[in-house]
């Protein structure tokens, strides 16, 4: 179940639909801030966080594989590309996202960079 849950999540990132990604999120999920470090917490600071972001420059991640762990955590490598708004690469790798999860919804994500 929870790797559905993922799956849609980054669908609704790549696609910017903030209101389905918040849907699939506890009301205080602990979320990164990858962009200026830090986390935010809550649904009203992902949404800031995303918009802003998305204001500067425009990131696609892309899950390549998806597995839980021995914390019960779902584990997602991810192809990250992001461009600025001009369509330049600033980055293209691949690294790693961690899930936890309370009640059925995302809890907490964390990045891992390889």
């Amino acid at each position: 179940m929870n790797e559905e849950l993922i799956k849609k999540a980054y669908e609704a990132f790549n696609g910017r639909n903030i209101d389905e990604a918040l849907s699939l999120m506890h009301p205080d999920v602990k979320w990164p801030n990858g962009w200026e470090g830090r986390y935010v917490y809550g649904h009203d600071a992902v949404r800031d966080y995303w918009t802003r972001q998305w204001k500067e420059f425009d990131p696609k991640v892309m899950p390549v594989s998806i597995h839980e762990n021995d914390n019960e955590q779902i584990e997602v490598d991810v192809h990250q590309l992001v461009k600025d708004l001009q369509g330049n690469v600033l980055a293209d790798g691949t690294i790693k996202h961690i899930y936890s999860f309370e009640n059925g919804l995302i809890a907490k994500m964390e990045i891992e960079i390889y």
